[in-house]
């Protein structure tokens, strides 16, 4: 008879292990469908080829704070390369100290969303790019402000010729913008311990982070957080099926319904990347969820109508944390000079200057 039990639970243990490794691999094949590694090298732009030559103009663009009427604010101002592509505030801080109404998007891999801004509004990361340096609150600037500045360095001057050449007026504000998205696309995190899991490596994950895949799925978060940025392909009400309070989803603020004006469009937002995510902390649009734990609560309960235990919470948490990638390495680019012909600082707010972008 004891023979028999020790039999029994060899097969038994056996056939544990096999629905154990079936479950694994099938988990691993719905993933492959749902999700797709980040690249090493960025995606073709659309009318805009990379070179190395804009690549590196770009990165100069995009620390250069001349950009901002008060030579002060860059594009790494609000999208730190040090700190996820984040500033870490619930709503970014831009000219003369003004808040903007939402939280600063990470700039990594956000050339796979399928447009830019919570809303929407910019197609790509070029028409992004001339957003924030137009808005009074983020660098209050002017395009023929930027020009003027750009033009004052000959340094710059040079370097539009060569990117751009044959043009009779390289150093425009269209063809700065072409640099900087041509910089942002390159600023991918790629090689994840989720992305080595998607390209075979079943070890890739731990225990807590395979459990926290299985619920992602199962749940329905990857219903919305899918594709190769698990985000940014698409847009959902926020509160889809129970609206959180005012306190996290401020009512003034609409969504997409204030580009679209279509009534359906109220408190739909672009659905966020996940890429990097435990780097990017204050969560949601408003920046009022610092804890990462709490924001997938608060998915569960508004977007899934589903109250998620705290053991699901921390192993959805702890597959979250297996989305961060390696961050690009950038290095700190030396600026041009001012010239007497560079404009002067402004640090006061400009009357005639449109509000928020």
């Amino acid at each position: 008879m004891k023979i028999i039990n020790i039999l029994l639970s060899v097969m038994i243990l056996q056939t544990v292990t096999f629905t154990g490794a079936w479950a694994q691999d099938e988990l691993m094949t719905k993933s492959q469908s749902l999700f797709k590694t980040i690249p090493n090298s960025p995606p073709e732009l659309d009318n805009n080829k990379i070179t190395p030559e804009k690549i590196e103009l770009g990165k100069m663009l995009y620390f250069e704070p001349r950009l901002s009427a008060s030579n002060l604010i860059s594009c790494n101002t609000c999208h730190n390369l040090g700190t996820g592509g984040v500033d870490i505030q619930e709503t970014s801080v831009g000219h003369a100290w003004q808040r903007g109404p939402r939280n600063a998007p990470t700039v990594l891999n956000s050339v796979f969303n399928i447009a830019q801004f919570w809303d929407g509004r910019a197609k790509d990361l070029a028409e992004q790019a001339m957003g924030p340096m137009q808005a009074t609150v983020e660098m209050s600037s002017t395009p023929e402000r930027v020009i003027k500045t750009l033009n004052s360095m000959p340094q710059y001057v040079e370097m539009f010729k060569g990117v751009f050449p044959g043009e009779n007026d390289p150093v425009s504000f269209e063809n700065t913008v072409k640099a900087i998205e041509a910089f942002e696309a390159t600023l991918l995190t790629p090689n994840s311990k989720f992305d080595k899991y998607l390209k075979g490596d079943q070890n890739a994950l731990n225990v807590d982070e395979t459990a926290g895949l299985k619920l992602f799925v199962e749940k329905g978060c990857a219903g919305c957080h899918n594709g190769v940025n698990l985000g940014g392909g698409g847009y959902f009400p926020f509160g889809l099926v129970q609206k959180p309070g005012a306190d996290i989803l401020p009512p003034e603020d609409k969504g997409r319904f204030m580009i679209t004006k279509t009534v359906s469009d109220e408190y739909v937002f672009k659905v966020p990347t996940l890429r990097d995510i435990e780097l990017t902390p204050p969560y949601f649009h408003s920046g009022k969820v610092w804890s990462l734990k709490q924001a997938v609560g608060i998915m569960g309960s508004a977007q899934l109508g589903i109250e998620l235990s705290d053991d699901d919470i921390d192993k959805i948490t702890s597959f979250l944390f297996a989305l961060t990638g390696e961050q690009p390495k950038v290095e700190y680019p030396i600026l041009p000079p001012n010239t007497d012909d560079t404009p002067k600082p402004i640090l006061d707010i400009l009357k005639e200057k449109t509000t928020a972008h």
